[in-house]
């Protein structure tokens, strides 16, 4: 079948995401009718088969939706992405903006933008690190970033990292001043690397740009300021939350970026685990009750309960959501409303006033103090069904940080229906991974018998990935990281009676953690491993949260 971009296109707009098709290497090739039966079957291109058991039901689903039949073929990484970035330019900017073909916005591409913001004759100081390390509320109408694209070339530059940045998985872009130079960082799928580097006068001017897009005060520049920019893209809002802050050389900006694309979200994508996705499911159909997310930062607890949250809204329900800030559009017969704290319009404040409003299922963003635990206790308790996020590291952690709210034991026994912990781990890219057994000291680690093939990422030194990258032998899908996009982990936790006796006699959380174990709890470790084996992570992603849990 030779595959035509714009059908491809049209697929993707109708059936998937572009921005999902691009994190799961998937793309729809084209539709053939079946001359016997006079079904139409359509052909699903995938990057790497081993996928099909997180995402092959998702896909199949969505193309069962649209009245066709699918089919799967396996086809290499950067052929996929080559098709994808063919398919892009058939809508480039909302479908609009024909001046803007041909536009790239790769590595080079930003790096050239860069550079045409100084004069042509002092292009020197702009270079790509390319170091992994460890580490307004009320909605704007959207403004098409055809806007800047088509602006000076410092709008150029701003408006080519942000999509290069939305494409590639970036979570938060870092603008920081040093002494002699501008750095940008990122954090992509959870840890920070080094991007790029510019000199002083380029990046002062940059950061000028972004706050301007932020609607903020480009004046001022000794005092802390938040703002948002929101625009759209390929069909879709991208928006960025913004914060700057006057640091010693200078104004440093941070942008975490909101997904507000929420057209894939599900737990069967997100929880591989069928036991704990029923077991989750059942709880979250309960009639009342509290249900606990628990993790720290940016371990994903917003989209498990935005994928929650979705699949309750049948329409007969009056769904309610107090958000800060608000991070996916949920659509639907959702409402929600955004944290105001300068006016008062705090999660507690809007929980007393989502209780005169007739609720039957509510969100609170964040519970941080014991006024708001024990309101969504008291709401739970009077026939509400309510979701909550905790920061704690475990699910067991989290009755006792509850407890030490001082949250009455009673009131937690009466209410609370279940605790979801979770972490994201990085997933091992499948293009450029090492095979091999597990040896014994990785065995006891684990509990997986010595000898269990298992996948090791090849991550490459900054000095590697620029050879590779002149060589054209750089892996692409991952660019030498190791590893692309992420997957959860799980430990759900549900209210039983024994663990109800053990909150009674304000047990440890040690006691209340192996108690739970024994009623069949799977831990966050325990569910690793089990992606470990299945060659979706690897032993050193596990290291890093059984460290976060001791």
């Amino acid at each position: 079948m030779q595959p035509n971009t714009l059908e491809i296109r049209k697929l993707i707009d109708e059936i998937f995401a572009l921005q999902w098709c691009r994190e799961n290497i998937v793309v729809p090739l084209g539709k053939e009718r079946n001359q016997a039966t006079g079904s139409e079957k359509l052909t699903v291109a995938i990057g790497n088969f081993s996928y099909l058991g997180t995402i092959g039901d998702v896909i199949k689903t969505r193309v069962a939706n649209a009245g066709l039949e699918c089919q799967f073929i396996e086809k290499p990484a950067h052929e996929i992405q080559a098709l994808l970035d063919k398919a892009t330019q058939e809508r480039l900017i909302s479908g609009e903006s024909d001046a803007l073909d041909g536009i790239e916005f790769s590595d080079d591409a930003v790096l050239d933008a860069l550079k045409g913001v100084e004069d042509d004759n002092a292009a020197q100081g702009f270079d790509f690190d390319f170091d992994d390390s460890d580490e307004q509320i009320i909605e704007e109408q959207a403004l098409d970033l055809s806007t800047e694209m088509l602006g000076s070339k410092i709008q150029q530059a701003a408006a080519k990292i942000l999509i290069h940045a939305a494409r590639s998985g970036v979570s938060d872009i870092h603008v920081e001043p040093r002494r002699e130079e501008y750095k940008v960082r990122v954090r992509r799928d959870g840890v920070m690397q080094s991007y790029v580097s510019m000199p002083r006068s380029a990046g002062i001017k940059f950061t000028a740009c972004l706050k301007n897009m932020a609607q903020m005060d480009i004046a001022e520049r000794r005092q802390s300021q938040d703002g948002k920019i929101r625009r759209r893209f390929e069909g879709q809002t991208m928006e960025f939350r913004c914060a700057t802050a006057p640091g010693k050389f200078g104004e440093k900006m941070v942008m975490r970026f909101l997904n507000s694309n929420s057209d894939m979200l599900s737990l069967d994508t997100l929880i591989s685990n069928e036991i704990v996705r029923q077991d989750l499911r059942s709880i979250i159909n309960e009639a009342n009750g509290i249900i606990i997310v628990s993790g720290p930062t940016g371990s994903g607890k917003s989209t498990t309960l935005a994928s929650a949250l979705r699949e309750k809204d049948t329409g007969e329900l009056n769904i309610v959501t107090a958000e800060d800030p608000i991070e996916y559009d949920l659509g639907g017969n959702i409402q929600q409303f955004p944290v105001i704290r300068a006016k008062g319009q705090t999660f507690s404040n809007l929980l007393r006033t989502f209780l005169r409003q007739d609720p039957d299922v509510i969100l609170i963003g964040e519970t941080r103090d014991p006024e708001t635990a024990e309101s969504s206790m008291d709401a739970a308790e009077t026939g509400h069904l309510v979701f909550t996020t905790l920061h704690a590291n475990s699910a067991a952690s989290s009755l006792t940080r509850l407890m030490d709210m001082e949250i009455p034991s009673y009131k937690l026994n009466a209410s609370l229906r279940g605790v979801l912990a979770q972490r994201l781990l990085r997933k091992v890219c499948p293009e450029c991974s090492v095979q091999r057994p597990i040896n014994e000291s990785e065995s006891r680690f684990t509990g997986l018998p010595v000898g269990t093939s298992v996948l090791f990422a090849s991550a490459l030194t900054s000095d590697d990935k620029q050879k590779r990258k002149e060589e054209g032998t750089l892996c692409t899908r991952c660019g030498g990281t190791g590893y692309q996009g992420r997957i959860g982990t799980y430990e759900l936790m549900k209210v039983n009676r024994t663990i109800r006796e053990a909150i009674k006699q304000e047990k440890t959380t040690h006691e209340i953690e192996s108690i739970a174990e024994d009623s069949g709890m799977l831990t966050l470790k325990t569910y690793a491993v089990d992606l470990i084996a299945k060659q979706l992570t690897t032993i050193s992603e596990l290291q890093k949260i059984c460290n976060t849990e001791d």
